[in-house]
Protein backbone atom coordinates (compact mmCIF):
# COMPACT_ATOMS: atom_id res chain seq x y z
CA UNK A 1 0.00 0.00 0.00
CA UNK A 2 2.83 2.43 0.86
CA UNK A 3 4.46 1.92 -2.54
CA UNK A 4 1.14 2.46 -4.29
CA UNK A 5 0.54 5.70 -2.40
CA UNK A 6 3.96 7.00 -3.37
CA UNK A 7 3.15 6.18 -6.98
CA UNK A 8 -0.23 7.93 -6.72
CA UNK A 9 1.49 11.18 -5.76
CA UNK A 10 4.17 10.69 -8.43
CA UNK A 11 1.49 10.30 -11.09
CA UNK A 12 -0.11 13.55 -10.01
CA UNK A 13 3.04 15.67 -10.23
CA UNK A 14 2.66 18.32 -12.88
CA UNK A 15 -1.12 17.97 -12.87
CA UNK A 16 -1.57 21.71 -12.43
CA UNK A 17 -0.68 22.18 -16.11
CA UNK A 18 -4.04 20.62 -17.03
CA UNK A 19 -7.16 22.60 -16.14
CA UNK A 20 -9.76 20.92 -13.96
CA UNK A 21 -13.41 21.50 -13.14
CA UNK A 22 -15.77 19.75 -10.73
CA UNK A 23 -19.20 19.02 -12.20
CA UNK A 24 -22.09 18.26 -9.85
CA UNK A 25 -24.02 15.43 -11.50
CA UNK A 26 -27.37 16.26 -9.92
CA UNK A 27 -27.70 20.02 -9.29
CA UNK A 28 -31.19 19.45 -7.88
CA UNK A 29 -32.42 16.21 -6.37
CA UNK A 30 -30.40 12.99 -6.49
CA UNK A 31 -32.52 10.05 -7.66
CA UNK A 32 -32.73 6.92 -5.53
CA UNK A 33 -31.25 8.63 -2.47
CA UNK A 34 -32.42 9.00 1.08
CA UNK A 35 -31.48 11.02 4.13
CA UNK A 36 -28.51 9.52 5.90
CA UNK A 37 -26.07 10.16 8.71
CA UNK A 38 -23.26 8.75 6.59
CA UNK A 39 -20.46 11.24 5.98
CA UNK A 40 -18.52 11.23 2.72
CA UNK A 41 -14.78 10.94 3.37
CA UNK A 42 -11.61 11.22 1.31
CA UNK A 43 -8.49 9.64 2.76
CA UNK A 44 -5.25 8.31 1.24
CA UNK A 45 -6.52 9.03 -2.25
CA UNK A 46 -9.77 7.08 -1.78
CA UNK A 47 -13.42 8.04 -1.36
CA UNK A 48 -15.88 6.32 0.98
CA UNK A 49 -19.60 6.84 1.66
CA UNK A 50 -20.12 8.99 -1.44
CA UNK A 51 -23.34 10.98 -1.19
CA UNK A 52 -22.67 13.72 -3.78
CA UNK A 53 -21.68 12.25 -7.18
CA UNK A 54 -19.41 14.40 -9.35
CA UNK A 55 -17.36 14.40 -12.52
CA UNK A 56 -13.90 15.93 -12.44
CA UNK A 57 -13.05 17.35 -15.85
CA UNK A 58 -9.44 17.01 -16.96
CA UNK A 59 -9.01 19.19 -20.04
CA UNK A 60 -6.27 18.33 -22.53
CA UNK A 61 -4.22 21.09 -24.10
CA UNK A 62 -5.45 20.09 -27.56
CA UNK A 63 -8.80 18.24 -27.32
CA UNK A 64 -9.34 15.72 -30.13
CA UNK A 65 -13.09 15.30 -29.57
CA UNK A 66 -12.97 11.98 -27.70
CA UNK A 67 -14.28 11.85 -24.12
CA UNK A 68 -13.67 9.11 -21.57
CA UNK A 69 -15.52 8.70 -18.27
CA UNK A 70 -12.96 7.09 -15.93
CA UNK A 71 -14.41 4.80 -13.25
CA UNK A 72 -11.91 3.71 -10.61
CA UNK A 73 -12.39 0.49 -8.68
CA UNK A 74 -12.37 -0.50 -5.03
CA UNK A 75 -14.70 -3.51 -4.61
CA UNK A 76 -17.74 -1.20 -4.53
CA UNK A 77 -16.55 -0.31 -1.01
CA UNK A 78 -14.15 2.55 -1.80
CA UNK A 79 -13.11 4.46 -4.93
CA UNK A 80 -9.37 4.39 -5.68
CA UNK A 81 -9.77 7.90 -7.01
CA UNK A 82 -6.24 9.28 -7.16
CA UNK A 83 -4.50 6.20 -8.51
CA UNK A 84 -6.82 4.59 -11.04
CA UNK A 85 -8.80 7.80 -11.50
CA UNK A 86 -6.65 10.92 -11.69
CA UNK A 87 -3.46 9.03 -12.48
CA UNK A 88 -5.04 7.48 -15.55
CA UNK A 89 -6.70 10.76 -16.50
CA UNK A 90 -3.32 12.45 -16.87
CA UNK A 91 -2.11 9.78 -19.32
CA UNK A 92 -5.29 10.08 -21.40
CA UNK A 93 -5.31 13.87 -21.42
CA UNK A 94 -1.75 13.92 -22.72
CA UNK A 95 -3.13 12.17 -25.83
CA UNK A 96 -5.77 14.85 -26.38
CA UNK A 97 -8.64 12.96 -24.73
CA UNK A 98 -11.11 14.92 -22.63
CA UNK A 99 -11.33 13.01 -19.36
CA UNK A 100 -14.10 13.03 -16.78
CA UNK A 101 -13.26 11.15 -13.58
CA UNK A 102 -16.42 9.88 -11.90
CA UNK A 103 -17.00 9.96 -8.17
CA UNK A 104 -19.98 7.63 -7.97
CA UNK A 105 -22.23 6.54 -5.13
CA UNK A 106 -21.07 3.28 -3.60
CA UNK A 107 -23.89 0.79 -3.00
CA UNK A 108 -25.32 1.20 0.48
CA UNK A 109 -28.76 0.58 1.96
CA UNK A 110 -28.14 3.59 4.24
CA UNK A 111 -27.62 5.99 1.33
CA UNK A 112 -30.05 4.83 -1.35
CA UNK A 113 -33.38 3.06 -1.71
CA UNK A 114 -32.04 0.50 -4.19
CA UNK A 115 -28.30 0.08 -3.87
CA UNK A 116 -28.10 -2.24 -6.89
CA UNK A 117 -28.69 0.58 -9.36
CA UNK A 118 -27.18 3.62 -7.61
CA UNK A 119 -23.73 3.40 -9.24
CA UNK A 120 -25.26 2.71 -12.67
CA UNK A 121 -27.49 5.76 -12.33
CA UNK A 122 -24.42 7.94 -11.84
CA UNK A 123 -22.74 6.58 -14.98
CA UNK A 124 -25.90 7.06 -17.00
CA UNK A 125 -26.24 10.61 -15.69
CA UNK A 126 -22.61 11.25 -16.69
CA UNK A 127 -23.23 10.05 -20.25
CA UNK A 128 -26.43 12.08 -20.44
CA UNK A 129 -24.69 15.23 -19.20
CA UNK A 130 -21.81 14.93 -21.64
CA UNK A 131 -24.06 14.22 -24.63
CA UNK A 132 -26.19 17.24 -23.81
CA UNK A 133 -23.14 19.47 -23.19
CA UNK A 134 -20.79 18.13 -25.87
CA UNK A 135 -20.35 21.51 -27.53
CA UNK A 136 -19.39 23.17 -24.25
CA UNK A 137 -16.51 20.73 -23.73
CA UNK A 138 -15.47 20.47 -27.37
CA UNK A 139 -16.26 16.77 -27.59
CA UNK A 140 -17.95 14.64 -30.21
CA UNK A 141 -21.25 13.36 -28.78
CA UNK A 142 -20.63 10.13 -30.72
CA UNK A 143 -17.22 9.53 -29.11
CA UNK A 144 -18.10 9.24 -25.42
CA UNK A 145 -16.78 6.09 -23.76
CA UNK A 146 -16.42 4.48 -20.34
CA UNK A 147 -13.22 3.15 -18.79
CA UNK A 148 -13.39 1.02 -15.65
CA UNK A 149 -10.95 -0.73 -13.35
CA UNK A 150 -11.78 -3.82 -11.26
CA UNK A 151 -15.23 -3.18 -9.69
CA UNK A 152 -15.23 0.01 -11.75
CA UNK A 153 -14.86 -2.30 -14.73
CA UNK A 154 -18.03 -4.04 -13.64
CA UNK A 155 -19.77 -0.68 -13.47
CA UNK A 156 -18.43 0.35 -16.89
CA UNK A 157 -19.54 -2.94 -18.46
CA UNK A 158 -22.93 -2.55 -16.76
CA UNK A 159 -23.34 0.83 -18.44
CA UNK A 160 -22.30 -0.80 -21.73
CA UNK A 161 -24.89 -3.59 -21.47
CA UNK A 162 -27.84 -2.00 -19.64
CA UNK A 163 -28.23 1.21 -21.66
CA UNK A 164 -31.58 0.32 -23.23
CA UNK A 165 -33.27 1.01 -19.88
CA UNK A 166 -32.96 4.46 -18.35
CA UNK A 167 -32.42 4.25 -14.60
CA UNK A 168 -32.46 8.04 -14.33
CA UNK A 169 -35.02 10.72 -15.23
CA UNK A 170 -34.53 11.21 -18.98
CA UNK A 171 -37.46 13.10 -20.44
CA UNK A 172 -35.17 14.29 -23.25
CA UNK A 173 -34.68 10.65 -24.27
CA UNK A 174 -30.94 11.24 -24.49
CA UNK A 175 -28.95 8.26 -25.77
CA UNK A 176 -27.35 6.54 -22.73
CA UNK A 177 -25.26 4.06 -24.72
CA UNK A 178 -21.50 4.57 -24.37
CA UNK A 179 -19.74 4.55 -27.73
CA UNK A 180 -16.90 2.33 -26.49
CA UNK A 181 -15.79 0.53 -23.35
CA UNK A 182 -12.30 0.09 -21.92
CA UNK A 183 -12.08 -2.52 -19.15
CA UNK A 184 -8.99 -3.05 -17.02
CA UNK A 185 -8.86 -6.23 -14.85
CA UNK A 186 -12.66 -5.96 -14.61
CA UNK A 187 -15.15 -7.78 -12.46
CA UNK A 188 -17.74 -8.97 -15.01
CA UNK A 189 -19.81 -11.79 -13.57
CA UNK A 190 -21.90 -12.21 -10.44
CA UNK A 191 -22.14 -16.01 -10.81
CA UNK A 192 -20.98 -18.08 -7.83
CA UNK A 193 -18.02 -19.88 -9.40
CA UNK A 194 -16.21 -16.82 -10.75
CA UNK A 195 -17.40 -13.58 -9.18
CA UNK A 196 -15.35 -11.33 -6.92
CA UNK A 197 -17.14 -11.91 -3.62
CA UNK A 198 -16.59 -8.52 -2.05
CA UNK A 199 -17.90 -6.64 -5.08
CA UNK A 200 -20.96 -8.88 -5.35
CA UNK A 201 -21.76 -8.66 -1.63
CA UNK A 202 -21.57 -4.86 -1.76
CA UNK A 203 -23.70 -4.50 -4.89
CA UNK A 204 -26.44 -7.12 -4.64
CA UNK A 205 -26.04 -8.48 -1.09
CA UNK A 206 -24.66 -11.59 0.55
CA UNK A 207 -27.65 -13.74 -0.41
CA UNK A 208 -28.66 -12.43 -3.84
CA UNK A 209 -31.42 -13.95 -5.89
CA UNK A 210 -30.51 -15.82 -9.05
CA UNK A 211 -32.39 -13.12 -10.95
CA UNK A 212 -30.05 -10.44 -9.61
CA UNK A 213 -26.98 -12.59 -10.20
CA UNK A 214 -28.02 -13.01 -13.82
CA UNK A 215 -29.02 -9.39 -14.33
CA UNK A 216 -25.67 -8.05 -13.12
CA UNK A 217 -23.57 -10.76 -14.79
CA UNK A 218 -22.70 -8.60 -17.74
CA UNK A 219 -21.47 -11.44 -19.92
CA UNK A 220 -25.12 -12.56 -19.99
CA UNK A 221 -26.31 -9.13 -21.12
CA UNK A 222 -24.19 -8.76 -24.27
CA UNK A 223 -26.09 -8.09 -27.50
CA UNK A 224 -25.17 -7.18 -31.05
CA UNK A 225 -25.49 -3.46 -30.20
CA UNK A 226 -23.12 -3.61 -27.22
CA UNK A 227 -20.36 -1.02 -27.81
CA UNK A 228 -16.90 -1.99 -29.03
CA UNK A 229 -14.51 -3.05 -26.29
CA UNK A 230 -10.86 -3.17 -25.26
CA UNK A 231 -9.93 -5.41 -22.33
CA UNK A 232 -6.76 -6.12 -20.42
CA UNK A 233 -6.03 -8.46 -17.52
CA UNK A 234 -3.19 -10.45 -15.94
CA UNK A 235 -3.35 -14.24 -16.12
CA UNK A 236 -2.10 -14.52 -12.54
CA UNK A 237 -4.67 -12.11 -11.06
CA UNK A 238 -5.41 -13.47 -7.58
CA UNK A 239 -8.20 -10.98 -6.81
CA UNK A 240 -10.36 -10.95 -9.97
CA UNK A 241 -9.96 -14.11 -12.01
CA UNK A 242 -8.91 -13.48 -15.61
CA UNK A 243 -11.82 -15.66 -16.75
CA UNK A 244 -14.03 -12.63 -16.08
CA UNK A 245 -12.44 -10.91 -19.07
CA UNK A 246 -12.21 -14.11 -21.12
CA UNK A 247 -15.93 -14.88 -20.73
CA UNK A 248 -16.86 -11.34 -21.64
CA UNK A 249 -14.54 -11.43 -24.67
CA UNK A 250 -16.17 -14.64 -25.88
CA UNK A 251 -19.70 -13.26 -25.51
CA UNK A 252 -18.74 -10.10 -27.38
CA UNK A 253 -17.04 -12.07 -30.14
CA UNK A 254 -19.99 -14.41 -30.58
CA UNK A 255 -22.32 -11.42 -30.85
CA UNK A 256 -20.02 -9.95 -33.50
CA UNK A 257 -19.06 -6.97 -31.34
CA UNK A 258 -15.56 -5.73 -32.14
CA UNK A 259 -13.33 -6.55 -29.19
CA UNK A 260 -9.61 -6.64 -28.49
CA UNK A 261 -8.02 -8.18 -25.41
CA UNK A 262 -4.50 -8.15 -23.96
CA UNK A 263 -3.63 -10.72 -21.29
CA UNK A 264 -0.31 -10.38 -19.51
CA UNK A 265 1.19 -13.61 -18.13
CA UNK A 266 2.13 -11.87 -14.87
CA UNK A 267 1.12 -8.71 -13.10
CA UNK A 268 -1.59 -9.76 -10.63
CA UNK A 269 -4.33 -7.29 -9.74
CA UNK A 270 -3.70 -3.56 -10.08
CA UNK A 271 -0.78 -4.06 -12.46
CA UNK A 272 -1.15 -0.58 -13.95
CA UNK A 273 0.86 0.74 -10.99
CA UNK A 274 3.77 -1.52 -11.91
CA UNK A 275 3.70 -1.71 -15.74
CA UNK A 276 4.23 1.73 -17.24
CA UNK A 277 3.65 0.61 -20.83
CA UNK A 278 0.23 -0.94 -20.29
CA UNK A 279 -1.52 1.91 -22.15
CA UNK A 280 0.52 1.48 -25.37
CA UNK A 281 -1.76 -1.19 -26.91
CA UNK A 282 -4.79 0.77 -25.70
CA UNK A 283 -3.72 3.89 -27.57
CA UNK A 284 -3.01 1.79 -30.68
CA UNK A 285 -6.57 0.43 -30.48
CA UNK A 286 -7.98 3.91 -30.02
CA UNK A 287 -6.08 5.16 -33.09
CA UNK A 288 -7.45 2.32 -35.19
CA UNK A 289 -10.97 3.20 -34.08
CA UNK A 290 -10.60 6.93 -34.81
CA UNK A 291 -10.63 7.85 -31.14
CA UNK A 292 -7.15 9.40 -31.20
Amino acid sequence: MKKNLILFFTLLLGFSAISQEKIILYPKSIPNSKTTDKVETFDRGMYRNVTSPTLEYIKPEKPNGTAVIVIAGGSYAVIVYNGEGLGTAKSLAEKGISVFVLKYRLPSDEIMDDKRIGPLQDVQQSIKYLRENAEKYGIDKNKIGVMGFSAGGHLASTAATHFEKSYIPNSENTNLRPDFQILVYPVITMQDALTHGGSRDALIGKTPSQEDKDLFSNELQVKANTPIAWLTHAADDKVVDVDNSIQYFEKLRKNKVEVEMHIYPKGDHGFIFRHKGWTDPLFDWMKRNNLL
